[in-house]
């Protein structure tokens, strides 16, 4: 059964949660009407009823820091909408990206962000970059480093301290990161490998 929202129960007007599409922060929090959410899915741009201005408010329509729609999602008694987004800077104006301060960032949050660090690195090939050398070497070149950062980690898991064992594991993932984007994947294709093998392996 399709749920629709009850404009009634908050006399018009529905909170609505604003979501980083890639990391899972929460960035802020705002309230639609119909308008409202009509403008934001006919423009794509989250747009919000100000109450203090009493007037329909795009996001970002004076600071240029507007949040592109991903998708939108009504809670299960119809009173409070999920916006998935990706944000154009940040979203506070205060510099933060969450209104809720810079502490509420998922603790994975950041490999997102290295994903698609690596992707734009991939797509304009900065001078100077060494993800550009990396990817101006090839496959087969991608791939060995990646080889011998796994020796590495595997070394430093038996024969050195926490610090060294995280520096080689990170240097392994951002290596794999880059092989996956060479390949045309990401990391997000690697999660949803491991869930699918999670739902069906034995409990």
């Amino acid at each position: 059964m399709t749920v629709q929202p009850d404009w009634a129960k908050g006399d018009g007007l529905l909170p609505m949660v604003v979501q980083h599409a890639r990391t899972g922060e929460v960035l802020m929090l705002g309230y639609v009407d119909e308008a409202a959410l009509k403008e934001t899915e006919a423009s794509g741009l989250v747009t919000f009823f100000s109450r203090s201005k009493q007037r329909l408010w795009t996001k970002g329509e004076t600071s240029g820091n507007v949040l592109r729609l991903v998708d939108l999602h009504l809670d299960c008694d119809g009173d409070t909408y999920l916006a998935r987004v990706e944000p154009a800077g940040p979203t506070c104006h205060r510099g933060t990206s969450s209104c809720f301060g810079d502490g509420v960032r998922p603790p994975l949050a950041f490999l997102a962000e290295l994903d698609a660090l690596v992707a734009r690195r991939h797509a304009e090939r900065p001078e100077g970059s060494y993800t550009t050398a990396l990817f101006d070497g090839g496959t087969r070149g991608i791939a060995q480093k990646v080889g011998e950062e796994g020796v590495e980690v595997a070394l430093a898991g038996v024969a050195q301290d926490d610090g060294a064992l995280l520096g080689e594991a990170a240097d392994l993932v951002f290596h794999l990161t880059v092989l996956l984007r060479d390949r045309g994947l990401d990391l997000s294709a690697v999660a949803a490998v491991l869930a699918e093998r999670h739902a069906t392996s034995p409990r």
